[in-house]
C-alpha cells in the first residue's frame, strides 16, 4: 500500500491496517498507455485507485521516449511496446488521441494485449482506441459525453450509450475524465468484492456511488449541437443552464456578419450536422433531429442586435420533443 510498504514472510493480515496480504507474485497487474497529449485526470485517477489496492501499475509507450499530457506534464514510459510484461488490466486512457490512432503497431498492441489480458479498459475517448482495434464491434460502449454520436457514426458496429460506464464482461468503457475512477472502482469491485472496492473509494475521499444512474452525458446541452464560429468571432458565454430535458445557452457575439448573414451561416452549419430546418424567421431558426436513442430534439436559435457595433445576443436552446 502506498501508506505502508513493508512486506512479509507469511500469509495473513497487515498488523497495520487489517487488510489481507497480497502474495507477491500474484499482484494485480495494471498497464497503461500513455501518449503525447494524453488527458492527465484519464490515466492518474484510475491509477491513484489502483495503487491504493496494491495493484503493481506501469506506463507503456509507443517508444521509450517521454511523452507530454495535456496539462503538460513530462512522463518516461517504463516500457515501450515491444518490452511491456503481461498484464491483468490494460487501460486506454483519452486526450488528444489523433495522432496515436493514425500509429498502426498501437493499435495492433492493443489489439495484442486485449486479448491476453482479463480486463480492458478505456476512458473518455479512449474508447475510439478499442473501436478502431475492432474491440467494440458487436458490443455496448459509451465514451466522453461530447463525442458520444461521433463514435456511433464512426463506428456503426458498436452500440453507443449515454452511461457512466458500460462493462461487456472483459471490456469496459467509461465516460469522460472522473469516469475512469468509477471504471477502476468496478474492477477492483469485480477482482475483490464490493466491500474492498469501497474501502478504496473511503480512503481516497471518493463519493462512490456504484448504482447511480447519473452520467454527464444525460444533460440535454449534450444534444444541442454545436455552431463553429469564424476565427475572428469573440464569443462570451452569460448563461448555460437546464436539465435532462432542455437547456439553454446566452451570450453576446462580436461579428462581421449582418443578423441575416449569421443566422444563414449557422443554418448551414447546423444542417451540414444532421438538423432539419423546421420554421425560419427574421431573428429566429429552429431545427429538428432524432437522437441515438430515437427521441426528437428541437433546437431554436434567436439572435438579437446590441448596442455595440457589429455586435449580436444570442440565445441557443434545445428541448426533448415530447411524445416522439
Amino acid at each position: 500500500m502506498p501508506q505502508h510498504t513493508q512486506q512479509f514472510d507469511k500469509p495473513g493480515t497487515c498488523p497495520i491496517c487489517g487488510m489481507k496480504l497480497v502474495e507477491k507474485d500474484s499482484r494485480f497487474r495494471a498497464a497503461v498507455l500513455i501518449f503525447d497529449s494524453a488527458e492527465d485526470i484519464d490515466f492518474t485517477a484510475p491509477i491513484e485507485v489502483l495503487g491504493e489496492a496494491g495493484a503493481e501499475v506501469f506506463t507503456v509507450g509507443a517508444t521509450a521516449a517521454p511523452i507530454r499530457t495535456v496539462f503538460g506534464l513530462h512522463i518516461t514510459p517504463d516500457f515501450d511496446l515491444d518490452h511491456a510484461p503481461a498484464a491483468d488490466l490494460l487501460l486506454i486512457p483519452g486526450g488528444g488521441v489523433g495522432d496515436t490512432m493514425k500509429n498502426p503497431r498501437v493499435i495492433s498492441w492493443i489489439r495484442q494485449r486485449a486479448a491476453a489480458s482479463r480486463y480492458v479498459m478505456s476512458v473518455c475517448n479512449g474508447a475510439f482506441f478499442l473501436a478502431k482495434a475492432g474491440l467494440l464491434d458487436g458490443l455496448t460502449a459509451t465514451t466522453t459525453s461530447g463525442r458520444i454520436e461521433e463514435l456511433a457514426t464512426e463506428y456503426p458496429k458498436v452500440h453507443v450509450v449515454r452511461k457512466r460506464f458500460v462493462d461487456n464482461g472483459k471490456v469496459i468503457t467509461t465516460a469522460g475524465l472522473s469516469a475512469g475512477i468509477d471504471g477502476a472502482l468496478h474492477v477492483m469491485d469485480r477482482e475483490y468484492g464490493r466491500t474492498r472496492a469501497e474501502n478504496i473509494a473511503r480512503g481516497l475521499e471518493y463519493r462512490w456511488q456504484p448504482d447511480s444512474q447519473w452520467t454527464r452525458a444525460a444533460y440535454a446541452d449534450t444534444r444541442m449541437p454545436d455552431v463553429h464560429l469564424p476565427d475572428d468571432a469573440v464569443w462570451n458565454e452569460t448563461v448555460s443552464h437546464g436539465d435532462t430535458n432542455q437547456w439553454e445557452v446566452r451570450g453576446t457575439l462580436r461579428i462581421a456578419f449582418t443578423q441575416e448573414q449569421l443566422l444563414d451561416y449557422a443554418t448551414k452549419d447546423i444542417v451540414s450536422k444532421g438538423w432539419t430546418l423546421r420554421n425560419s424567421g427574421s431573428n429566429t431558426r429552429s431545427f429538428l433531429k432524432k437522437d441515438l436513442d430515437g427521441t426528437s430534439w428541437l433546437t431554436t436559435i434567436v439572435s438579437q442586435p446590441d448596442a455595440a457595433p457589429s455586435t449580436f445576443v444570442e440565445t441557443m436552446s434545445v428541448r426533448k420533443v415530447v411524445g416522439s
